[in-house]
C-alpha cells in the first residue's frame, strides 16, 4: 500500500499529515515528494485539487527554519490561490511565519510583516512591487516554487516571473507545478532549473464518471435554457463559466432575478468581495457560482456536481480545466455546454484537440425569460492589481457583448 511513510518524510511531518486526516498520498504526491525531499528540481504536471500544495509544502516543512529570514518563495497567478496555498502551508508548518502578498489590498501591513516572514506566497505583480521598494529580502531563498506555471504565461506574467527568479540566489531548489507542461513551461525550466525531474499525474477527473453533453440553441435562448435547467435539476454545487466579466455579471444578475441562488466571481471584484464569495460557495450557502477562468483557476472547490459552459472558451486547455472541477474522488459529474452560433468555432477546436465524447441533447420546451440590464457596482471598479478601471457602459445580455476582460 502506498502511504506517506514510504516517501522519505520525517517522522514529525508524517505525524502532522496524519493529524490532518491524510493517510494515502495522491498520485502527484507519490511521484514528486521523493524527488523533492532529495533536493532535486522538479516539474510536476497535475490538475487543480490533486494535492500539489502538500507535495511542495513537504520540502518547505522539512527544510525551512523558523526566524532565519525568508527561505521559501511561492509564486501563484491569483490572489485566491495565494491564500489557499498559505493556509495549507500553515497547517503543515505551524511553527513557520507564512504570509501571502498580493495586490488589491493595502501594501503597508505587508511591508510590516515581511521582515519576519520565513515563507512568502506571492502574486507576481505585488512581488515585483516589493522588490522595487526593497521591502523584501530574497538573498536567503533556497526553495522557489512556481504554482500554475502555465497560467502565468496565459495571464502575461512571465516577464515579471523571470525578474523575480533572477532576484533569487542561483543556488536553490526550484519546483514548477502546472496543469499542462507546455513547450513554454519547458523552455522556462531549461533556463532556470538544474537537471529537473519531470513527473506527470493522470487527470484527476474520472472519465468513467464524467458525462459531457451540449445543447445547440439560438443565442437569444441561452439564458432561458440555463434558467430552465437550473430550475429543474436538484444537484450539488454548480459552476457556470463565462468568458468575460460582463457576461459573468449578466448571468448572475438574471439568475438571481429568476430566484436561483447564484453568486459571481471575476477579476473586477474587490478582494474582500471575492473572499466572501468563495467562502459562501465553499460553505454551500449559495448553490451556483458564476465565474471566469481567471478568477476560478487554482481554487480548490469540492462537491461540484455540475459544470455549465455558458460560453465556450477559445482555448481547448481552458475547457479541460473547467471540466476538471467535477467527477472527482469517485463522485459522478456532468458538464453541460450551451452553444449558439458564436460558440461553434471554439467547440470545434475543443473536439479537434481532445477526443471527448460529448452527446448532443434536444432542447426541451423552455419559457422565454426577460433579461435584466446590468450596471457596474461601485465595488467592482478595481482590477486584479487594485487599479481603478474606467466605468463600464450598461448592457443587456446579448451575445454581442461577449468580449471583455476576465
Amino acid at each position: 500500500m502506498n502511504v506517506f511513510e514510504n516517501l522519505g518524510l520525517g517522522h514529525e511531518l508524517q505525524a502532522t499529515i496524519k493529524g490532518l486526516g491524510f493517510t494515502e498520498p495522491t498520485e502527484i504526491q507519490a511521484l514528486s515528494i521523493p524527488h523533492i525531499t532529495e533536493g532535486k528540481d522538479v516539474i510536476g504536471e497535475s490538475a487543480t485539487g490533486s494535492g500539489k500544495t502538500l507535495a511542495f509544502g513537504s520540502a518547505i516543512a522539512e527544510k525551512v527554519m523558523p526566524r532565519k529570514g525568508l527561505q521559501a518563495l511561492i509564486l501563484t497567478p491569483t490572489r485566491e490561490l495565494a491564500e489557499q496555498v498559505k493556509d495549507v502551508l500553515k497547517q503543515l508548518s505551524p511553527n513557520l511565519n507564512i504570509i501571502a502578498i498580493y495586490g488589491g489590498v493595502s501594501i503597508g501591513p505587508q511591508i510590516d510583516d515581511l521582515p519576519r516572514a520565513d515563507v512568502v506566497v506571492a502574486t507576481p505583480g505585488r512581488m515585483l512591487d516589493h522588490l522595487g521598494r526593497r521591502t523584501i529580502d530574497t538573498s536567503k531563498v533556497n526553495i522557489l516554487v512556481l504554482d500554475e506555471a502555465d497560467r502565468m504565461f496565459e495571464m502575461g506574467f512571465i516577464e515579471d516571473v523571470e525578474q523575480i527568479i533572477r532576484a533569487c540566489p542561483e543556488k536553490r531548489q526550484t519546483l514548477f507545478f502546472s496543469a499542462t507542461i507546455s513547450s513554454r513551461v519547458k523552455e522556462l525550466a531549461s533556463q532556470y532549473m538544474v537537471e529537473p525531474t519531470t513527473v506527470m499525474a493522470k487527470r484527476h477527473v474520472d472519465p468513467s464518471k464524467l458525462k459531457q453533453v451540449y445543447y445547440d440553441v439560438p443565442r437569444n435562448m441561452k439564458l432561458s435554457l440555463l434558467v430552465h435547467l437550473l430550475e429543474n435539476e436538484k444537484s450539488g454545487l454548480v459552476m457556470v463559466f463565462c468568458n468575460t466579466r460582463r457576461m459573468t455579471d449578466f448571468v448572475e444578475k438574471n439568475l438571481k432575478k429568476n430566484r436561483i441562488n447564484a453568486i459571481a466571481i471575476h477579476g473586477g471584484l474587490t478582494q474582500n468581495k471575492r473572499n466572501k464569495t468563495i467562502s459562501m460557495f465553499n460553505g454551500a450557502k449559495v448553490g451556483v457560482l458564476v465565474c471566469t477562468d481567471v478568477a476560478a483557476r487554482g481554487l480548490d472547490i469540492d462537491n461540484v456536481s455540475h459544470v455549465y459552459n455558458y460560453d465556450l472558451p477559445k482555448d481547448a486547455n481552458d475547457y479541460v480545466h473547467r471540466i476538471g472541477r467535477t467527477a472527482r474522488a469517485g463522485e459522478e459529474g456532468i458538464v453541460i455546454n450551451l452553444l449558439c452560433d458564436l460558440d461553434h468555432d471554439n467547440f470545434s477546436r475543443i473536439l479537434r484537440d481532445y477526443d471527448f465524447n460529448i452527446e448532443k441533447l434536444q432542447k426541451p420546451y423552455v419559457k422565454m425569460v426577460m433579461a435584466a440590464k446590468v450596471e457596474e457596482r461601485r465595488d467592482e471598479r478595481r482590477s486584479w492589481g487594485g487599479r481603478r478601471q474606467p466605468q463600464r457602459r450598461r448592457f443587456s445580455g446579448g451575445q454581442r457583448y461577449g468580449r471583455g476582460r476576465r
